[in-house]
């Protein structure tokens, strides 16, 4: 169990799994730098926060820029979108011993979370925003103590959405990848660089310098270079 000092962004998943320097960069270098995929990322996310805050359409309420934490992962955010769906069975417990759904203030009925992230591009299986949402679904289900089965990724390219179940595997995924965030927040350690194909997409590229940094040889000739060169 973590405390409120302790907690990560729970973005810091997506970044773990894409690259783990890239997460250290980030967490305990603070650096950061934008390219045209993080810009249209950052626009999509602040579309989906523009909107009425609350809404409600049949069936389904839903609740922008929910604020989310997790003592157990150590983990905290906001999620763009959080649906709740209205369920006609009964508030009995799932597995776990948490509730199927819940009242929400002001309503009548049950309801069951249902996050939903908004990504950039099309649509495609992507482990770490499959695990970020997992993420966010364990949060809810810590914070409001109800099962939260599966959410959704919005991919705004082709304005699609990708059912994510949170099954056994990705939950635990999720909880690995907390627990190795947290990790290497606390060693202080970034670890070495490693070329390849995904980098030509990272906007960290230009401050990673995964060619240079990812051994020590290549390190040696950059700054023999940088010599010759005064």
């Amino acid at each position: 169990m973590y405390t409120e000092e302790d907690l990560l962004l729970v973005s810091g998943i997506q970044h773990l799994l894409f690259c783990e320097r890239r997460a250290a960069l980030l967490q305990i270098e603070g650096l950061w730098a934008d390219n045209v995929f993080t810009a249209e990322g950052s626009i999509l996310h602040a579309r989906a926060d523009a909107d009425f805050p609350v809404e409600s359409r049949g069936d389904i309420r839903i609740a922008r820029g929910l604020m989310l934490r997790s003592l157990v992962l150590g983990l905290s955010g906001k999620a763009d979108v959080v649906e709740f769906h209205c369920v006609e069975e009964e508030n009995g417990s799932s597995e776990g011993g948490l509730a199927n759904a819940i009242p929400l203030a002001g309503t009548s009925g049950l309801w069951r979370p249902f996050p939903v992230e908004y990504e950039r591009g099309r649509l495609r299986h992507e482990e770490g925003y499959e695990a970020q949402l997992c993420a966010q679904a364990l949060c809810l289900e810590e914070m409001l103590g109800v099962h939260v089965p599966q959410g959704a990724i919005f991919f705004g390219k082709n304005r699609r959405r990708k059912q994510v179940v949170f099954d056994a595997a990705l939950r635990q995924l999720t909880q690995k990848a907390a627990v190795r965030l947290h990790e290497i927040a606390g060693s202080g350690h970034t670890p070495r660089g490693r070329y390849g194909k995904k980098c030509r997409s990272c906007s960290l590229v230009e401050l990673c310098m995964p060619r240079v940094t990812g051994t020590d040889d290549a390190a040696n000739r950059y700054v023999e270079n940088i010599l010759k060169e005064l």
